[in-house]
């Protein structure tokens, strides 16, 4: 489903135009160098409307936290409301993850979150999945010792595929579930996992680390 068009899209993004970072490619190599005061830098892919961006973002104060979103209509949103929550420990970024390697060095990145991605459901598209092997090989670069993706998603297909992914790629998985809220709210949430928890939708979610 589209985004409709929000009212004054680009006026509103100059207000908050201190939050983008329209040339990120600058800070590769010295993200927490030139945004002192933050111990490790986390990315986000996908990031929406940002309501898990600004609750972990208010969580983690010695966090920078990366946030990507490729359309306007809800990175706009995400800023706002960092806007309004007056977090300084957000940079909202625009680009596509494949070209993360040209934002961040090897490891640069200390945690990455993939919330309720595209699942791509036709078998010629799975390569553009967010956890596709050549997806899974850059985050590896990307990550420090001990980094960690996590992933969560209502789309139990996509779900499974993913675990086939992460273990045939040689990674770890942890706090693996197919219901991450059936004990009540389970962390920070996106405003999709919200709306699907309202409704009863089963949350799967994991963690997947690498040894070094």
């Amino acid at each position: 489903m589209r985004m409709r068009k929000k009212p004054n899209l680009i006026p509103r993004v100059e207000r908050c135009a201190d939050l983008l970072e329209r040339e990120p490619e600058q800070y590769k190599g010295r993200w927490l160098e030139a945004f002192p005061g933050h111990s490790a830098l986390h990315l986000e892919l996908g990031c929406g409307k940002g309501r898990f961006t600004v609750g972990m973002a208010r969580e983690n104060p010695d966090v920078l936290l990366c946030a990507v979103e490729r359309v306007l209509d809800a990175m706009v949103v995400a800023m706002e409301r960092a806007r309004e929550a007056e977090l300084e420990n957000i940079r909202f970024l625009d680009f596509d993850a494949v070209n993360c390697e040209n934002i961040f060095a090897p490891g640069e990145v200390s945690r990455i979150y993939i919330n309720f991605p595209d699942p791509w459901r036709k078998s010629r598209q799975f390569k553009r999945r967010l956890t596709a092997p050549a997806f899974l090989k850059i985050y590896d670069k990307l990550l420090a010792p001990g980094g960690e993706i996590w992933f969560k998603t209502d789309n139990r297909p996509l779900f499974d595929w993913s675990v086939e992914q992460f273990k045939a790629e040689g990674w770890e998985l942890s706090e693996v579930t197919n219901d991450l809220h059936s004990g009540g709210a389970g962390g920070c949430m996106t405003d999709y996992e919200a709306k699907f928890r309202e409704q009863g939708v089963p949350i799967n979610r994991l963690v997947a680390s690498r040894r070094r």
